[in-house]
């Protein structure tokens, strides 16, 4: 899948390069890709969405999903480089308040 890059583990962190467009339908392989490089890594999540260009809500729910999965081992998630409409998109959701944006 395109949209996902796996950068690799740098300081306990796993950074993965989000691009394009997540929706419904590659939401679920961008699930697998992600959770498949995680398990491999057992580490913190960083996702680099400066090349993101959108998401809709099936993307939302699947980042809640990545992040109760990452919360359950005990790690943490953050989001990085968001263009404005897809970091409004959280916070109108309210998931800023879960999920780490910067």
């Amino acid at each position: 899948m395109e949209q996902v890059n796996v950068i690799g583990l740098e300081n306990g962190v796993l950074k993965i390069a989000l691009s394009g467009d997540i929706d419904l339908s590659n939401a679920d392989a961008f699930y697998r890709e992600v959770l498949n490089a995680y398990v491999g890594a057992s580490s913190d999540l960083l996702f680099d969405c400066a090349q993101l260009n959108f998401i809709d809500s099936t993307t939302l729910g699947t980042f809640v999903k990545i992040l109760k999965r990452v919360k359950t081992d005990g790690r943490a998630m953050r989001l990085t480089n968001l263009q404005p409409k897809i970091k409004k998109l959280f916070v109108i959701c309210a998931l800023d308040k879960i999920i780490t944006l910067e």
